[in-house]
């Protein structure tokens, strides 16, 4: 076999490649060193030309990954595996159970005597067990799991990593961001360091330990997918997304970043076969810990409420309040005397801001709301009638029952909608003193949802008290218009698209 060095020279005199250029030169720009300018001497060319070649391409700086080993082996004595006992009640209670069995029946009091469920006097207790994980954050035993691990429990044991276990008090939980805290008697214990969720980015490695399947102490690691995630549930939390592997067990774990620091608390997967399938979200450690300080100093948490009932902006909607683009949080009805009505607000009003944040979709509002205190004052900025307003509100206590719902003026369109309307009769209107009750749907109503017996309150925020000023108000719209109607005691927006 030839040398690779001899073969160029022995090609170059031979006139297939120019000397000091050619392979040569080439090997020298895959190393990413920059050649200088070379002479290539070819054979059709009577007198040397000086060439450049071109600049080898930077490559990107490589991230190395973070010391998972030193991470896992410095931190893993402070998390916990979480055993909880407990019963939950099964079957109904007393005769309801059977209303159509006569007491008096000789089988009523077999069936009432030998506890059978769901039968008169039914009503049984049956074992519920579980576990979960979580992480001491104080040497005095003080430790964060998630509500939904200690629910229904009525014995809750802790389980170290050398072994020991300690019977568990639960100091409290907040069901609403999903957050417990308890306490075990116990001294000297090894801690977590909290860092920020705020400083997290997209793409970041992440770590989690915790007990999958009863698999104590297992680690699994992944990178941030997504920040402020929030999900449908009413949730008061603004999830980290990550693709890190957590199942059934890991409920309650740590989140790390790469620096080892505790930035969330594994709560929830997305999944359609109960196991981990690619999405798992983390309640931000700054959420965590505001819960643990008002549990430990108060015994219980606290949220803020505004008392509006809000939807999501779609485009149509955005078309039709003229937006610039789909984003913020629609008011569809606002609770009468609640701190959004003593602020100002009205059905119609997209919330574009709270306290200076942007609300990009209207499930943002909730977890706002849920870092806010009650009677705190919020700064509000919403998109009013074409234009921008600012208000502010004083808030509300979200643990306070909720008053009946806002009642609302409003009337109602017809035209190119496909709706067919009509005034209200006196003994249709009850509370609802305006208003056209739409008869028979068809077109681009029908298409968005608009259904017969709905009472059309409003098209684009403003109220119509004639079927003349809705047919004003769709012939003033361009692509769309927001119908804001009475549904079974709920008042909601319809976009539909005219254009």
């Amino acid at each position: 076999m030839v040398p690779v060095k001899r073969l160029v020279w022995a090609l170059a005199a031979a006139g297939v490649l120019g000397l000091g250029g050619g392979v040569v030169g080439a090997l020298a720009l895959t190393k990413g060193e920059s050649a200088p300018p070379v002479v290539a001497a070819l054979s059709t060319q009577t007198a040397p030309v000086v060439t450049t070649p071109p600049q080898a391409a930077q490559p990107l700086p490589t991230a190395l990954a973070p010391d998972f080993a030193q991470i896992t082996a410095r931190n893993g004595p402070a998390v916990v595996n979480i055993s909880v006992s407990g019963s939950v009640k099964t079957g109904q209670r007393g005769p309801q159970a059977l209303p159509e069995m006569d007491p008096n029946d000789p089988f009523y009091q077999f069936f009432r005597r030998f506890q059978i469920p769901g039968q008169p006097g039914g009503e049984r207790s049956m074992p519920v067990r579980g576990q979960g994980s979580g992480f001491i954050v104080s040497e005095d035993g003080v430790i964060l799991t998630n509500a939904h691990v200690i629910k229904d429990a009525q014995e809750v044991t802790v389980k170290l990593t050398d072994r020991r276990e300690f019977p568990a008090k639960v100091l409290g939980s907040d069901p609403r961001t999903d957050v417990a805290v308890l306490k075990i008697e116990a001294k000297n214990l090894p801690t977590l360091k909290l860092g920020s969720s705020q400083e997290l980015r997209v793409g970041e490695w992440v770590l989690a330990i915790g007990s999958p399947f009863g698999f104590e102490n297992s680690v699994s690691a992944g990178v941030v997918s997504a920040k402020g995630r929030a999900l449908p549930d009413d949730s008061f939390v603004p999830f980290i997304q990550t693709d890190v592997a957590v199942n059934p067990g890991n409920s309650g774990g740590p989140l790390f970043n790469a620096r080892g620091e505790v930035v969330g608390i594994n709560s929830q997967i997305y999944s359609q076969s109960g196991g981990y399938q690619g999405i798992s979200f983390a309640i931000p450690i700054e959420v965590a810990t505001r819960v643990q300080q008002q549990i430990q100093k108060g015994g219980r948490a606290q949220h803020a409420r505004l008392g509006v009932v809000i939807q999501d902006v779609n485009q149509a909607f955005a078309d039709s309040f003229k937006l610039e683009r789909p984003a913020g949080a629609l008011v569809s009805s606002v609770e009468p005397g609640g701190p959004a009505d003593k602020a100002g607000l009205k059905p119609g009003d997209v919330i574009l801001k709270f306290n200076d944040q942007p609300i990009i979709a209207s499930s943002d509002l909730p977890a706002r709301l849920g870092q806010a205190t009650p009677g705190e004052r919020a700064s509000l900025e919403v998109w009013r009638q074409g234009r921008r307003e600012s208000l502010n509100a004083t808030l509300g206590d979200a643990s306070e029952q909720r008053q009946a719902q806002a009642e609302v003026e409003a009337q109602a369109p017809t035209g190119k909608l496909g709706l067919a309307l009509r005034p209200l009769q006196p003994g249709e209107r009850g509370k609802q003193r305006e208003g056209l009750l739409v008869e028979e749907v068809s077109g681009a109503a029908q298409r968005a949802g608009v259904q017969p017996g709905d009472v059309l309150l409003a098209v684009n925020g403003n109220k119509v008290a004639s079927v003349e000023q809705v047919r004003e108000a769709v012939a003033a719209a361009e692509k769309s218009v927001a119908l804001l109607v009475l549904r079974g005691g709920q008042q909601i927006f319809v976009p539909v698209r005219i254009g």
